[in-house]
């Protein structure tokens, strides 16, 4: 793919970044899905078998693990990618801290949410 991004940036657009920028955003998609797909099925799968409605309650654990994966985007999988341009810094450490705990405590309040409201 690496060679794809190298030729239709070189010849077809003589330099123009659209092609990076297109494939960073399908490379953004596949990451989420497929990181989305795993790391969410882990605490669905566990809440299942602990008997949490996770129709109505699992939502709270898919935004801790969207933010999970947001956090690892920005501070380590951003420059491993197509886009060189501008804006590619890491989350400050404070900020990526209160994401990471923020998360947990998401990812922790379904079985909280279940047993309080039913």
């Amino acid at each position: 793919m690496v060679a794809l991004a190298k030729f239709l940036s070189k010849y077809i657009f003589n330099g123009v970044r659209l092609v990076r920028v297109i494939l960073e955003l399908f490379r953004i998609i596949i990451i989420f899905a497929i990181l989305a797909t795993v790391l969410g099925g882990i605490p669905h799968a566990f809440y299942t078998t602990i008997g949490i409605d996770t129709d109505n309650y699992g939502w709270t654990a898919m935004l801790g693990v969207f933010i999970l994966i947001f956090v690892l985007y920005r501070n380590k999988l951003q420059f491993s990618g197509w886009y060189t341009g501008k804006g590619g810094e890491k989350l400050p450490k404070g900020l990526s801290k209160l994401l990471i705990i923020s998360a947990i405590v998401l990812l922790l309040f379904s079985p909280f949410l279940h047993f309080l409201l039913t």
